[in-house]
């Protein structure tokens, strides 16, 4: 097995390439998405026929409000059961699932139903924001691309991250966060042969999106002050606060799609039925219907006072819980922004008033809820971090969001096994990685692992002496498989146990006449990962290792069980720290216990 010599190779170029295509075609649609959902806002709400931007928030239907969200969800409710169940909910989880289970292969009909579902959910007043459904949207174009080129199931993974970020970039104009989205929700590794996709195509959607629409932030938020080093805490508060309702948020929305599949009806009527709901929410509060960035620049400008903010957060909670509940087609991340913006600007004016000596600045406290509530729901902190400061332009956010970010991150550990993205896989068998590590295998070399000098069997010897070498009592005798040499010493193959002690051999024969294939061996510079794939591909329980140099030269031999024990070190060295803990912990109790006996 020869070295590795680098870490990508000229596929990855060509998979780069592939993914710049696809991101600049992804950025289209983005704007096509953008300009639909305005189209079906204009015509549901107002009766005409236009894309410009219109908030539904400005309608004069009056109860017939309570009409154009039920409408949108039969309509959905019919594409979700004669087009594609998978168009239902917000699309992460779903590609997650395809990434997981299915080698990343998503059907092509889901590159026009989920945008098409999408914007008639949006457009007819539902609380969603374009940005998941765009994800999902170009997931599903790169998915497609990497089935229709000869690709790996690894490769077409890439392409599919690589679609998802170019779409995220072209809404948000957030080339950093978008690139972390895809390695915290998507990609489950961080590796050259799938960042350096993502990263070309974020690059391509980001550069497109500003020719199209300008290179400022999405959200206006005004210059906010850095936060002194008195303050911090207090936004740390604040996100440790917001990080456990980002919890109970989470819950709700499993909660109440547990509520629905009570319902004695088809759940091809259950977005209907949701939208029902948003329609009453909307009349009572109409800044709740649609997508609602609007309300994100308000909080975060300050604008609205303490009972404005907390009546938009109960209103856009609801309204959205029982909206995505309901599996109709929308997203997450402009919803969990509004409420967690609209709770961290409510909690900021709460301290400001409380403890004015921390000087918590609301607009700073509403950015904290913002990436909190995300981070916390999502457990992807980096992308929440980097997210509010690109989307603000606002360099003196970076610490108090990490303060903020790392104590939701903190809380949402603690309190649920699950995510807001994997609770719905999870809770179908399907295991979806939580932690990303380097590979310990790939840390070992060969050389550490293997057993040193090897005992080898010479070609010439015959079946029925080998036979009774198996039989002595000897330890070298006892392994299940063992290197064949010349009389000079040079590798020619491996032989088992079992064909050794296989009664149709006749015992006459040599051990060469046993050799059925090429020795397969690796050097003592191979780690035991490439070591371990080896095994893996050539359906083996050992391998030869020999001289880099003079490679007929044996050294030593590689089994199975060599890398069990490899991996035992690390598992050892978690126990032994753990012990001591305990050890120290229940030391240090016998002596408060002593020392009170003793007063």
């Amino acid at each position: 097995m020869p070295l590795r010599q680098a870490l990508v190779d000229v596929r990855v170029l060509r998979l780069s390439l592939f993914a710049a295509l696809l991101a600049a075609v992804t950025a289209w649609v983005a704007q096509g998405l953008i300009l639909l959902i305005n189209g079906v806002t204009n015509l549901a709400f107002y009766g005409r026929w236009s894309t410009d931007f219109t908030s539904p928030a400005l309608h004069h239907l009056g109860w017939w409000v309570l009409v154009v969200p039920v409408v949108g969800g039969v309509i959905v409710g019919l594409m979700a059961r004669f087009g594609s169940a998978a168009i239902r909910g917000h699309g992460i989880p779903e590609a997650m699932e395809q990434i997981l289970t299915n080698d990343s292969r998503i059907p092509l009909r889901m590159t026009f139903l989920k945008p098409l579902s999408s914007a008639i959910a949006i457009g007819s007043g539902g609380p969603f924001g374009a940005e998941g459904p765009i994800i999902a949207t170009g997931g599903a174009m790169g998915s497609v691309l990497g089935q229709v080129l000869k690709v790996t199931a690894v490769e077409r993974k890439a392409l599919l991250a690589a679609g998802a970020a170019a779409g995220m970039a072209a809404i948000f104009n957030a080339p950093m966060s978008a690139v972390l989205l895809a390695i915290e929700l998507l990609l489950f590794e961080l590796k050259p042969r799938s960042l350096i996709p993502v990263v070309v195509a974020v690059l391509v959607a980001t550069t497109l999106r500003q020719m199209i629409n300008g290179a400022l932030p999405v959200f206006a938020s005004g210059p906010i002050p850095f936060a002194s080093p008195a303050s911090l805490p207090a936004y740390a508060l604040i996100g440790m606060v917001v990080g456990l309702a980002s919890v109970g948020v989470t819950r709700a929305v499993y909660a109440v799609e547990d509520a629905f599949q009570t319902l004695p009806i088809h759940w091809m009527w259950w977005p209907a039925i949701g939208g029902l709901a948003v329609g009453l929410i909307g009349y009572a509060y109409p800044d709740t219907l649609g997508v609602g960035y609007s309300n994100i620049d308000h909080i975060i400008q300050g604008r609205w006072g303490a009972l404005t903010l907390a009546t938009l957060m109960l209103a856009k909670f609801t309204s959205w819980v029982i909206a995505l509940g309901s599996g109709t087609s929308g997203g997450t991340l402009a919803p969990l922004f509004t409420i967690g913006g609209a709770m961290g600007g409510l909690l900021g004016l709460l301290l400001q008033m409380v403890w004015p000596m921390w000087h918590v600045h609301p607009g700073m406290a509403a950015l904290v809820g913002m990436a909190a509530m995300f981070g916390g729901a999502s457990r992807a902190v980096l992308t929440s971090v980097l997210f509010v400061f690109e989307t603000t332009g606002q360099a003196s956010t970076l610490l108090p969001l990490m303060a903020g970010c790392g104590l939701a991150y903190l809380v949402s550990c603690l309190a649920m096994r699950t995510t807001i993205m994997t609770e719905k896989i999870t809770r179908r068998g399907i295991h979806v990685p939580s932690e990303y590590a380097a590979d310990y295998l790939e840390q070992i070399q060969v050389a550490q692992a293997c057993t040193q000098p090897a005992t080898c069997l010479f070609a010439q010897d015959s079946v029925a002496s080998t036979r009774d070498w198996f039989n002595s009592s000897l330890p070298q005798a006892s392994h299940q498989g063992y290197p064949v040499v010349d009389e000079q010493g040079r590798l020619l193959g491996v032989v088992t146990r079992r064909q050794v002690q296989d009664p149709k051999v006749p015992n006459e024969a040599s051990l060469l006449s046993l050799l059925n294939r090429a020795p397969l061996a690796v050097t003592p510079q191979h780690s035991l990962r490439q070591a371990a794939d080896h095994m893996v591909e050539a359906d083996v329980g050992r391998l030869v290792v020999v001289d880099p140099v003079r490679t007929d030269q044996v050294l030593g031999i590689l089994t199975r069980g060599d890398l069990l024990k490899a991996q035992l070190i690390p598992l050892n060295q978690a126990r032994h720290v753990m012990r001591t803990m305990s050890t120290n912990a229940l030391d240090r109790w016998m002596g408060r216990a002593k020392w009170t006996r003793h007063l």
